[in-house]
């Protein structure tokens, strides 16, 4: 993260600021003397213990561009919360204030023009129950708790990537407000350099108050063919090779995810399985009856699988069913890169840390990006992953703040050992707060054009509290 290029306030002058706040919004100013402070300053990563100045739950526009005047003029450091969901927990910041968009959950779907606008703090569970009501969906992630504001200004994989393509190839259309205190709607022909660069730069440029997605037709109705499908955590290399082979030659509407992980201790999974480690597949087939087939006989005809939990169900309930596992508050430090193949050497490496999970809910998932999210240029947006592979995200996740080091530990060996296969790329979404290095690295060669578009939009870095793109001026021409 990147430090901000601006004078500082003093106390007084920033107190002073944020009491002149109080009387230019409509919504709530939360400071540290006010009984619910400690409840507004949390997000999903319990392990992020910040102390912002002041949160402002905006209820309109009209606030946001206060809260940018504000903090701009009085050198306030700012900080953007739309789901808090990101592990960084770059939603709050220490003395900071904070935009929180909690109050801003609405949504609107135009079932003819299949597009769905969202305010920036709705979550994915808010535009799922919107569009599903008519068997529509957006691609999306994995966890239906997620912000909407991060994944999708990030790049936004999940069980639609095949056959739909990313979360930024379904934005139409965005509402900023800039450093200098303008409201845009940034399109493919208006504002065009700052729509390319919300498509995966992040919250870089400007507070992005709604979005209007396309959305696609799933299933019959909105219903897929979907599930787990659990393997012993013996059979992982084999299951690791079939997976990796198979997947890319799978039809788009086909799609899913691999990982390790201890089974839960609940219901639906039977209980002689409960606290067994094992390599899973969560699959989604989001096309046709024949589809559907075609991933079955692929099911059937591999391994010695533990659980085979296909089924059909709304797409909606296969989005939220991890949902109740991952509550927020828990401890969380991830690690992630962006793998094009699945190597050899990789194999016994999924074994090893599989079979050594430290914690219940301690994971790693694979996602594909292949099939849709492939037919477009590394630099159509400014998430730059088209040539096929997988984002491999590594989570240690422990509900005790004294097991954070072990969980810590254990993700930070398994992505030390996997890198020599990396891509040489991350994943802006499911990294921490890594420094510059890993930011360029999210970027490859986008990164020098969303730097130029980020001195146009904000020179003064007023925007750095994220994945920080620190503004470089173009260079200038001379004839």
């Amino acid at each position: 993260m990147s430090i901000d290029t601006r004078s500082a306030a003093t106390t007084v002058e920033a107190d002073a600021a944020i009491n002149d706040l109080r009387t230019r919004v409509r919504g709530t100013v939360v400071g540290p003397a006010d009984p619910e402070y400690d409840a507004a300053r949390r997000v999903y990563n319990g392990a992020v213990d910040r102390r912002p100045r002041a949160v402002v739950r905006v209820v309109d526009v009209a606030d946001v561009i206060a809260c940018v005047e504000t903090a701009r003029d009085a050198g306030i450091t700012l900080a953007v919360r739309g789901g808090g969901h990101h592990g960084a927990g770059f939603g709050v910041w220490d003395d900071a204030l904070v935009i929180d968009f909690s109050a801003l959950r609405s949504t609107t779907v135009d079932p003819v023009a299949r597009t769905v606008r969202v305010d920036a703090g709705c979550t994915w569970a808010d535009v799922d129950h919107a569009t599903g009501a008519f068997g529509l969906a957006t691609p999306s992630g994995f966890v239906s708790s997620t912000g909407v504001a991060g994944l999708a200004l990030g790049g936004g994989v999940g069980y639609l990537t095949r056959r739909y393509g990313m979360t930024v190839d379904n934005l139409v259309s965005a509402d900023v407000v800039l450093a200098d205190g303008r409201f845009v709607t940034a399109d493919a022909d208006h504002h065009p350099d700052l729509f390319w660069a919300l498509r995966g730069g992040g919250g870089n440029f400007g507070v992005v108050t709604s979005f209007v997605f396309r959305c696609h037709p799933v299933g019959e109705d909105g219903v897929v063919f979907a599930g787990p499908v659990l393997y012993d955590i013996a059979d992982a290399e084999e299951v690791f090779r079939w997976y990796g082979d198979l997947v890319p030659s799978l039809p788009d509407e086909l799609n899913g995810w691999i990982g390790v992980m201890q089974v839960p201790s609940a219901a639906p999974f039977p209980e002689e399985l409960w606290a067994k480690k094992v390599c899973a597949i969560v699959w989604c087939c989001s096309g046709s009856d024949e589809d559907a087939e075609v991933l079955r006989i692929a099911v059937s005809e591999f391994g010695s699988p533990l659980l085979v939990g296909l089924q059909p169900m709304p797409f909606p309930a296969l989005q939220s069913a991890f949902d109740g596992l991952l509550p927020s508050g828990l401890q969380w430090h991830w690690k992630a890169d962006v793998y094009e193949q699945i190597t050899d050497d990789a194999l016994a490496i999924h074994k090893r840390f599989g079979e050594s999970i430290p914690s219940p809910l301690s994971t790693m998932h694979m996602y594909p990006i292949s099939g849709a999210a492939t037919r477009t240029t590394s630099d159509a947006t400014a998430f730059p992953f088209r040539n096929g592979g997988w984002v491999c995200v590594i989570a240690g996740i422990d509900p005790d703040p004294a097991n954070l080091p072990e969980i810590s530990s254990w993700a930070d060996a398994y992505w030390r050992e996997l890198r020599a296969g990396s891509a040489a790329g991350t994943y802006v979404n499911m990294i921490m707060d890594e420094g510059n290095d890993r930011v360029r690295a999210a970027y490859r060669g986008n990164y020098d054009r969303l730097a130029e578009i980020k001195h146009d939009y904000d020179p003064a870095n007023l925007f750095h509290i994220n994945q920080n793109v620190p503004p470089i001026a173009p260079p200038v021409i001379r004839a």
